[in-house]
């Protein structure tokens, strides 16, 4: 790989924030696109994977909490719920202190499917970030934790604990 090209002094011009929305866009292409020959083997979508991706960093998660997550339709998740746990991918259960709550979990199966996704997607940014240097990793990071508004940052913290 060629060495990256270092920023401009001017970073905050147009022609370096086009050149990051276009590797943003890209590399999260090509990122996905690991993955897409695994989920159409089960007939399934990038949505679903998203679905499978965030209930296996919280087990229990509620289904109000992937929607906040995810920001996608009530009606949109519901669809890829149904399909996960048709397929026994995912099991919901009613929450302990509030009944009306649906808890979300991955089956045995569920857990197998999303690890083998995770094993392509884990190989494709342990490169990247093996190429680009430790430090480059937390300045990746930083830009990333810029775009998600701050009210926002505190759920997306908690996913990694």
């Amino acid at each position: 790989m060629a060495a990256p090209i270092p920023a401009s002094p001017l970073f905050l011009r147009e022609p370096e924030i086009r050149r990051g929305v276009e590797l943003l866009y890209f590399g999260y292409a090509h990122l996905t696109r690991s993955i897409d020959a695994g989920l159409a083997a089960q007939g399934l979508g990038r949505a679903h994977h998203r679905a499978l991706y965030f209930i296996a960093r919280k087990p229990d998660l509620t289904v109000s909490e992937l929607l906040a997550i995810l920001a996608i339709t009530k009606q949109s998740l519901g669809r890829v719920l149904t399909e996960l746990a048709d397929r026994g991918f995912v099991e919901t259960r009613t929450g302990d202190r509030d009944r009306r709550q649906r808890l979300l979990r991955l089956t045995p199966a569920g857990a197998k499917l999303e690890g083998e996704l995770f094993d392509a997607l884990r190989e494709k940014m342990a490169n990247a970030y093996s190429s680009a240097g430790q430090g480059a990793v937390g300045g990746f990071w930083a830009v990333l934790e810029g775009l998600v508004p701050e009210e926002e940052r505190q759920r997306v913290a908690a996913l990694g604990r």
